[in-house]
């Protein structure tokens, strides 16, 4: 109940403002469509896309493939990204405090993989349908994100 009574009363006034993220959506043709690479998170080990904070020097789709190069090793063009969506979340923060997060999504497509990178030995990462990516994450807006992604590569 008091889950319900936050959601629709309390956080909504007592939010900060959204944070802001860039993420990765970083994709391949397989033999049967576009696969997406899901990673798994350091703390929880829930999967989701390679994402995080904006980086000076870098631009939304530089730094959405930098994210991609330190969580899970992909080499790409990032001249090749480019946006496809957003989805928000709420970000715990140190102390436990949920803020909300809006996250920009960008395509990159996968060049390749490397073995050795930032931070393979906190994360693992598994190539998905874009299916199974939706079924596997929580956040109800990227769950569609990710099962549109098939219609979303093409324009």
């Amino acid at each position: 109940m008091w889950k319900s009574i936050w959601k629709a009363a309390l956080a909504p006034v007592l939010r900060r403002p959204a944070l802001f993220q860039v993420a990765a959506l970083c994709f391949r043709t397989g033999p049967d469509g576009p696969e997406i690479l899901m990673i798994t998170s350091r703390e929880t080990g829930r999967w989701l896309l390679p994402k995080g904070w904006p980086k000076p020097g870098h631009d939304a789709a530089g730094t959405a493939c930098e994210e991609a190069w330190e969580e899970a090793g992909v080499q790409a063009d990032c001249s090749r990204a480019r946006q496809i969506g957003t989805y928000t979340y709420d970000k715990r923060l140190k102390g436990g405090v949920p803020v909300a997060t809006e996250v920009h999504v960008y395509a990159v497509p996968v060049d390749s993989l490397k073995d050795s990178y930032p931070e393979m030995s906190e994360r693992r990462r598994v190539w998905m349908t874009p299916k199974s990516a939706a079924a596997a994450v929580d956040e109800p807006d990227l769950k569609d994100l990710l099962r549109r992604f098939p219609e979303l590569s093409h324009g």
